[in-house]
């Protein structure tokens, strides 16, 4: 390896090591983002150092490093694909009906997000319902469901669990306007690739990973369409539901699902919409960006 980057690695080794223990605590997809980037070059540096030092392969340092940076992409791109297929393929819905959670345990009881419940009472948010729906293997996605003062905004506070145990929390901003939009804005993460309702206005924003920040953009983008907002009547359990049916409903019908008849046979998503998932995954995994959906 050349000299003038040797002395680099240790301290990228150690910061690599620290992110990732920081990142075990607080589960923030956006600090996994820098945590994926150094360990692919990382890898790419020590297999060419590695090389280097046996000299099994006959080829400048640069170079191998280059090849093994191109290899891990290859890999992982193998790797994601057929993760997307196995989500097909399995029993589990992509669009889970939920169920009221009565269990008492809707608010994980970490510090950092009963700080957020506490911002929600003190800005005017009140509670409305706490949902629940399985995706699998016995986990629950927990969904706690809030309303502005003026019950025009629907704020979903979504607790995502992960491999390690911690959680992460992503909201989801909804508001119905007279002309019957529906304008949604998030702070998701998880690849989608689907298709959303004509009449609905959505935008992701995986790097807000503020409340305060995702309500301001939220309302903001509501002043700026110049509709009229109007308040939410109906039960989120029902609008969820039925939202969940409207989505599959309309997803198969624009060729991201196939029809039922065929999935036993052929999973559920059709190519066309593998390759939107894995191509969303990957701008996500490594720059944050989601698809645009409006």
């Amino acid at each position: 390896m050349p000299e003038t980057f040797s002395w680099l690695l240790a301290p990228a080794v150690l910061l690599l090591l620290l992110l990732f223990y920081i990142n075990l605590r607080v589960a923030s997809p956006i600090l996994a983002i820098p945590i994926r980037w150094l360990r692919w070059i990382l890898f790419a540096l020590f297999a060419a150092e590695t090389n280097n030092q046996l000299g099994l392969v006959d080829r400048p340092f640069w170079v191998v490093a280059v090849c093994v940076f191109l290899l891990w992409f290859l890999l992982e791109s193998g790797f994601n694909w057929l993760k997307v297929s196995a989500i097909s393929l399995s029993p589990l819905p992509l669009f889970p009906r939920y169920v009221v959670n009565s269990g008492g345990d809707e608010w994980p009881t970490q510090r950092r997000l009963l700080r957020v419940r506490d911002w929600l009472r003190d800005h005017g948010f009140t509670h409305v319902q706490a949902l629940k729906a399985e995706i699998g293997g016995g986990i629950w996605l927990r969904t706690s469901v809030y309303h502005s003062q003026d019950g025009r905004v629907r704020l979903h506070a979504l607790f995502v669990p992960q491999e390690n145990g911690a959680i992460t929390v992503c909201y989801s901003l909804a508001t119905e306007t007279a002309s019957g939009r529906r304008y949604v804005t998030d702070n998701l993460y998880i690849p989608f690739g689907g298709f959303y309702p004509e009449s609905w206005h959505v935008e992701r924003n995986p790097w807000l990973r503020h409340l305060e920040r995702i309500v301001a953009r939220h309302r903001a983008r509501l002043e700026q369409s110049g509709e009229t907002a109007v308040a939410w009547e109906n039960n989120p359990i029902d609008d969820i539901n039925q939202q969940q049916q409207h989505m599959e409903m309309i997803n198969t019908q624009l060729g991201y699902l196939l029809p039922h008849a065929d999935r036993e046979e052929f999973g559920k998503i059709t190519p066309e919409g593998r390759f939107r998932i894995w191509r969303e995954a990957w701008l996500l995994n490594y720059f944050g960006i989601a698809g645009r959906y409006s």
